[in-house]
């Protein structure tokens, strides 16, 4: 009598190898979403510090006895103290009339950081406002 061929064997040998393909496939998307989030955090992280350092100095221009080249100065110096020089390049102050009151308005424009091709390439312009002391 002759044994039946075993196709349960071939079942088995049919499954060797795709732990290694779904291994692979699942951390491609994991690194993808890893960096999406990094990107997202390191953005935010640009954002407020910029829109910190514009507030903090339109506050100081707003003080008495000093300019609006002094609070855009002092902003080049706090964006310095915690991002590249880069950031610091484009400060810009001046007066403002809001609603009626006159205020000191430092702006900043700077490229958003990217990693590779994906995120926004758009820059980011921030402003901090305060109202002039007299």
């Amino acid at each position: 009598m002759s044994a039946a061929p075993d196709h349960h064997r071939c079942d088995e040998d049919a499954d060797d190898g795709t732990a290694i393909v779904e291994f692979v496939l699942v951390s491609i998307l994991v690194v993808v979403l890893l960096l999406a989030v990094v990107q997202v955090g390191m953005a935010l992280h640009v954002r407020n510090t910029l829109i910190s350092a514009a507030s903090e100095g339109a506050r100081f221009a707003a003080a008495a006895d000093q300019s609006p080249d002094a609070g855009a100065e002092h902003t080049r110096e706090l964006i310095r103290q915690s991002l590249p020089d880069v950031y610091a390049e484009q400060v810009e102050s001046g007066y403002q009339v809001v609603s009626g009151v006159d205020t000191i308005v430092v702006t900043i424009e700077a490229d958003l950081p990217v990693f590779g091709w994906l995120g926004p390439a758009n820059t980011l312009r921030v402003a901090g406002h305060a109202m002039e002391e007299s």
